[in-house]
């Protein structure tokens, strides 16, 4: 492809998910700020349109543009994938530097996917395996790419409930989604595991903390909605988890060697269920039939 003028060859090129609110939100603000050129995605065309005014007005070089698609739906996952490359191909970029899976959703009550997966499951988890490996041919691209994931101090006294992993006899809020974060240490662990002899990728999961955020408040009600409003006001402001973010993604001397797992911009040690290999390959091959795949690692 033929370098569009505009384009710097050492520009950072980053996909970000959840990026209309939040952690998310904040983070495309901050990478935009370090003149990364991020592509965005949301669910609402009207909040991925909102984001966009926002960014560029607290950051006018930023080169930032939001997709839109629900991460639910693994068809919209594929049309979201044709529309990445469409963009980077447009500005004559065959690369993609940096892969932020930070879309998440919490809710209360059973709720299945258009794919009959559970949605906590489904967008926690899923989402971030399918869309890294429909990305992952750009990825290699890039002299050094980078797949972070964020996850959550839950992850700790979790477990992924193999006999039942879609909960659909023991639904449960906290269950689910601690079992999502679970899955986001173990596939960043077995993606290091699986390509670390044939490409320089590296990946990581990002505990952000207790955060101020809408996340818990979205599609619950009731106990539920309750706990989780007293909860995120102990938390910090988004700004503080992006850091993060920021730093995982962009510091050049970063290596998955130094530790997988990381927090307030440190490299610290996940649950021992995290650190369990055998756990991480059964997830990732049930993640590859669940998303129809049968051709990577």
């Amino acid at each position: 492809m033929v370098k569009k003028p505009g384009t710097e060859v050492n520009e950072k090129v980053i996909v970000l998910t959840g990026a209309t609110s939040g952690i998310g939100l904040a983070a495309a603000a901050q990478l935009a700020e370090q003149g990364a050129l991020v592509l965005g995605v949301g669910r609402s065309v009207e909040r991925c349109r909102k984001a966009e005014d926002q960014i560029r007005a607290e950051v006018p070089h930023a080169r930032f543009t939001c997709l839109t698609a629900d991460l639910s739906s693994q068809q919209q996952i594929h049309s979201l994938y044709s529309e990445i490359h469409a963009e980077l191909e447009k500005l004559g970029i065959n690369r993609l530097d940096v892969l932020v899976n930070n879309a998440a959703m919490v809710t209360n009550w059973f709720t299945a996917s258009e794919n009959g997966y559970e949605m906590q499951f489904a967008v926690n988890h899923l989402a971030p395996f399918l869309l890294t490996y429909l990305l992952f041919p750009l990825l290699k691209e890039s002299p050094a790419g980078r797949v972070l994931t964020v996850s959550s101090m839950s992850h700790r006294g979790a477990r992924i409930h193999w006999k039942d992993i879609m909960l659909r006899h023991r639904y449960n809020t906290l269950r689910a989604y601690k079992q999502s974060k679970l899955a986001n240490v173990l596939f960043s662990m077995e993606l290091n595991r699986r390509f670390a002899d044939e490409s320089s990728i590296c990946a990581f999961a990002i505990d952000p903390g207790l955060v101020n955020t809408n996340i818990g408040m979205k599609g619950t009600s009731g106990f539920v909605h309750w706990f989780w409003d007293r909860r995120r006001r102990k938390g910090a402001p988004p700004s503080e988890p992006a850091k993060t973010i920021v730093h995982v993604a962009l510091d050049p001397e970063i290596q998955a060697s130094q530790g997988v797992y990381w927090k307030e911009c440190r490299p610290v040690p996940p649950a021992r269920s995290a650190r369990k290999e055998e756990d991480a390959a059964r997830l990732w091959q049930l993640s590859q039939r669940l998303c129809g795949i049968s051709d990577w690692g």
